[in-house]
Parts: C-alpha cells; sequence; structure tokens
C-alpha cells in the first residue's frame, strides 16, 4: 500500500513540475527599426520572469534550440513556424527545468532573473545581411536579434548583473559557445560578480 501511496504521490509532483511557470511574451518591435528582425521579418522576442529575493541581480538567459536552416528551401518552411516567426510563437511559455520557480526542483535558479530567448533567425544568431532577396524575401539578421535583446535586458537590470550566465541546449547549447565572449564582453563593465557561459549538448560530432 505504501508503494502505492509513494507512486502517487511522486506522480503528482512530476505532473506539476510539468505544467512549469507559463511566462508572458515580450516582443521588441522597437528593434524592426535596426533591422533585427526574424526569418520572415517580424520583430525578435524573448520571455522574462524576473528574480526575487536574494537573486534579484542574478541573471540566467537561456537560448532557445532548435537546429538550423542551410538552405533557402529549409529557411522558407521554417518561416512557417515559431523557428522562423514570432507571429507563431507560443505565448505564455512554460518555464521547467533550471528556468523553473519552484525551489524543489530549481534550488539554484529559482529565484534569478530567467530568461528564455526566442530563435528565429535560423543560423544561431550569428546571421547579418542587409539585403533582402526578393524572390524569398527571407530576412537573415540573427546577430542583430542577439545584440537587440541583449540591449533590452540590460536596460531592464541586466546591467546591475551580480551573477550571469548565458545558456542553452542543443543548438541553443551551441548558440551560446559562439556568443559567450559577447556576452561576457557587453556585462564585464558593469557586472559586479561573475559572467559565465554554459552549453548543455551544444556540440555536434561531424561522424
Amino acid at each position: 500500500m505504501k508503494k502505492w501511496v509513494y507512486g502517487f504521490i511522486f506522480l503528482l509532483v512530476i505532473i506539476s513540475q510539468g505544467r512549469g511557470l507559463q511566462v508572458e511574451i515580450t516582443i521588441l518591435d522597437n528593434a524592426v527599426e535596426e533591422g533585427a528582425v526574424c526569418l520572415d521579418g517580424s520583430p525578435p522576442a524573448y520571455h522574462l520572469d524576473r528574480g526575487f529575493g536574494n537573486g534579484a541581480n542574478d541573471w540566467l538567459v537561456q537560448i532557445e534550440g532548435g537546429g538550423w536552416c542551410n538552405s533557402i528551401m529549409d529557411c522558407s518552411t521554417r518561416t512557417r513556424t515559431h523557428l522562423g516567426s514570432s507571429k507563431l510563437m507560443e505565448t505564455p511559455r512554460t518555464f521547467s527545468g533550471i528556468m523553473s520557480n519552484n525551489h524543489s526542483f530549481n534550488p539554484y535558479f529559482y529565484n534569478w532573473n530567467r530568461v528564455m530567448v526566442r530563435y528565429c533567425d535560423g543560423a544561431l544568431f550569428t546571421s547579418d545581411v542587409e539585403d533582402v532577396d526578393p524572390a524569398n524575401n527571407l530576412h537573415f539578421r540573427g546577430a542583430r536579434i542577439f545584440k537587440a535583446i541583449m540591449e533590452d535586458l540590460l536596460a531592464k537590470g541586466m546591467i546591475n548583473a551580480r551573477n550571469a550566465i548565458l545558456s542553452g541546449c542543443s543548438a541553443g547549447g551551441l548558440a551560446s559557445i559562439l556568443h559567450c565572449d559577447k556576452f561576457k564582453a557587453l556585462l564585464l563593465p558593469f557586472a559586479t560578480g561573475r559572467v559565465k557561459c554554459f552549453s548543455d549538448a551544444g556540440f555536434f560530432i561531424d561522424v
């Protein structure tokens, strides 16, 4: 009988954690003026859940994963999904795992400022092409998206970060490696503590 009770309690805990925290989306409409747009030309976006208590000045910035596109057809296909257009991004977004605000499941980061950077440029936030081919109307502006979102977060308090981590999983993990130095350069003149980067499954081995 005890096994059934413990199993039921465990199941309830897993289900409650699975729902996660629902965090509304922030659309950076003003970033369009700087050319910081998704593949389809829509504005970039992120989700922010504010920190509290002794984590109010700590920041965890998580880059969304989702592979990448390597052909016009592939990139065009992404414009019809949330990986290429902020118009199709779900809102609110579920925060779970290291993004959770549950101390029991996420004791180290639960009360930090936690950010999910939405991925919609198809090139790991590295692209920066001014011209747009009218034949496909694809915008390759990922580098500008990264810059615009980081500047917005700095203005919202990240400039005073005590500790800051740039992280990501899969393609987001690779992006966290590619942009680690840039992230540190943005924060080190201001941050009073540590600036680190963490890549989760961000190495892709060609075999």
